[in-house]
């Protein structure tokens, strides 16, 4: 099944907080504080970095920066969280240090210093989850090693408002804008017909991410209902491959049912003509291209004498 692909790379509120926004730098500051016990030296700048998004559905709900010696991925998941993070996140860092690194310098003779990586994920979505988890690349290797050669680490932290996270308190505008996600749910459970401007109308009146809103507000409404429309996307293609990996286990089963019958039909055959075991086996080794290992199995499987 092929991926549905949105022509334009669309933001979420989360990057244009973090990203694209005129504060988006004071709050990647702010954030990157929340995150460590010692904070940023005043002045401390920030190095944007632009991921080509084909990974990502041409849809970015992430953003990435340089910033004090680090590269720090800040990602946002409102569905269910991907336990393939880890995955997508060392893909997600080639990419980056291409962005970074010139190409001279990776073919230097002497080491060259990069960026230490740090991976962070913010759940808000509507399902349980941990209110800190760590997913690590190891955890998908085909062969478990105690000290592998190759890591990568992604904290996934949960921003929910009922979860109380401690950073939550630490950074304001985190704070505020998991306080205006939570609002939205609020009016949508409600059934409220237009659940984003009422959401920005009460966040605007507690002052909850109040100047954003009030300069941002039509904006804001459109990137939701373009996250709203690729989430819905995203689930339609997830009902779809599962319908389609049905209707192909079914077949692949019903195939599986007529060729385990037809080997149990040779077996019984042959035994009723008093045929050795060797020819038996040699018999269904060359019809149904079986192993002798395989072979030797459905004669166990199919004994009738027994």
């Amino acid at each position: 099944m092929e991926l549905k692909e949105n022509r334009e790379c669309k933001n979420s509120v989360f990057v244009d907080l973090f990203y694209e926004d005129e504060t988006a730098e004071e709050n990647d500051i702010a954030l990157y504080n929340a995150l460590h016990e010692e904070p940023l030296p005043p002045g401390t700048t920030i190095e944007k970095i632009c991921v080509d998004n084909k990974l990502y559905m041409n849809f970015k709900n992430d953003v990435s920066f340089g910033i004090g010696g680090k590269v720090l991925v800040f990602g946002e998941h409102q569905s269910t969280v991907n336990e393939n993070m880890p995955l997508r996140s060392l893909l997600y860092l080639g990419r980056a240090y291409e962005q970074m690194i010139p190409v001279q310098d990776r073919y230097r003779r002497n080491l060259v210093p990069i960026p230490k990586p740090e991976i962070y994920t913010f759940y808000n979505g509507k399902e349980k989850w941990a209110k800190e988890k760590v997913l690590k690349l190891s955890d998908a290797f085909m062969i478990r090693d105690e000290n592998p050669v190759v890591e990568l680490k992604v904290k996934v932290i949960n921003i929910n408002p009922e979860q109380k996270h401690e950073i939550l308190e630490r950074c304001r505008v985190l704070k505020d804008y998991s306080t205006f996600i939570d609002t939205i749910r609020k009016y949508q459970n409600l059934g409220e017909e237009e659940p984003y401007r009422k959401a920005i109308e009460e966040c605007i009146a507690k002052d909850v991410l109040a100047d954003y809103l009030r300069k941002k507000g039509s904006e804001v409404v459109n990137m939701l209902m373009s996250e709203y429309n690729y989430e819905q996307d995203i689930e339609v293609q997830r009902e779809e491959a599962y319908e389609e990996g049905k209707k192909v286990g079914i077949e692949t089963g019903q195939k599986l049912g007529r060729v385990e019958g037809e080997i149990m039909g040779t077996i019984r055959t042959c035994k009723e003509f008093h045929a050795s075991t060797e020819e038996i086996l040699k018999k269904l080794m060359e019809n149904f291209s079986l192993t002798k290992k395989k072979a030797e199995e459905y004669m166990e499987k199919y004994d009738f004498e027994k």
